[in-house]
């Protein structure tokens, strides 16, 4: 699907826990995540630095929004 948005014109950030599943269906933009079952947090953290964490990873996908990409990237 993100393949798909992506080829109207729209950029797409993947964001995921299992990197390689997105290189296989192609993602161009890919943002690593936390764990499976957390995939946008961390619930032994306190709910400042999870909330701190999830604000470093959203900064982190719209960022990866507005850097042109030929390849697949995977911005760490």
């Amino acid at each position: 699907m993100v393949k798909e948005i992506e080829r109207t014109g729209l950029p797409v950030v993947h964001m995921c826990t299992v990197v390689p599943i997105s290189l296989t269906v192609g993602a161009n933009r890919i943002v690593p995540t936390i764990a499976i079952p957390h995939p946008l947090g961390n619930p032994a953290l306190t709910h400042e630095e999870e909330k701190e964490l999830r604000r470093g990873l959203v900064e982190k996908a719209l960022n990866a929004l507005t850097v042109e990409v030929e390849e697949q990237t995977v911005f760490e």
